[in-house]
C-alpha cells in the first residue's frame, strides 16, 4: 500500500528547547518501532512521562524516547542518556485514534519537507501529547 502524501498540512513554525532525554535506538521499520515502544513503556511506565520519537534521515535511526526525570538512572534501567535539540521547527499536529494516526506520521512528515527547508543536522520529533494528539516536528533550517 503506498501512502498518499497530503498536497497541503497544517503547520506552524515554534521554537523548542533543548530536552533531556533517556532512549532506545531502533532500525527505521514499523515492526521494530513498535516493539522499542512496548519495551520503553515497560520499563519506566506510562503515567507523568512525556514521550518522543526522534528520527535521523542520515542514518535511518528512529530513537523511542522519554524525557528524564530527577529521579531517573538511565544506566540501570538499560537505556541511553541524550539530548534532542532545540531550534526552529515546522509543527504539524495530528489528532485520530491509534494505530490509524500513526500510519499519518510518515505521509505528513512528507508534506512538511515539500513546505520547508529541513535542517538535515537535527532529528525529526514525534511528541505524543496524549494517546491521540501527536506534534510532528521538522526542524527547519535557519
Amino acid at each position: 500500500m503506498t501512502e498518499r502524501i497530503p498536497d497541503v498540512v497544517a503547520a506552524m513554525p515554534v521554537e523548542r528547547s533543548e530536552t533531556q532525554v533517556m532512549f532506545l535506538r531502533t532500525p527505521d521499520e514499523p515492526v521494530q518501532i513498535r516493539r522499542g515502544w512496548e519495551r520503553l513503556e515497560a520499563l519506566v511506565g506510562l503515567r507523568g512521562r512525556k514521550f518522543f520519537g526522534a528520527f535521523d534521515a542520515a542514518t535511518g535511526e528512529y530513537r523511542v524516547c522519554v524525557q528524564v526525570r530527577e529521579d531517573d538512572n538511565p544506566a540501570a534501567l538499560g537505556l541511553e542518556s541524550g539530548t534532542l535539540p532545540g531550534g526552529r521547527y515546522l509543527r504539524a499536529r495530528l489528532r485520530g485514534e491509534p494505530p490509524e494516526v500513526y500510519e499519518r506520521i510518515g505521509p505528513t512528515f512528507a508534506a512538511l519537507v515539500k513546505a520547508a527547508r529541513p535542517d538535515e543536522t537535527r532529528p525529526s520529533i514525534e511528541f505524543y501529547r496524549h494517546r491521540d494528539e501527536i506534534d510532528l516536528l521538522l526542524p527547519i533550517a535557519e
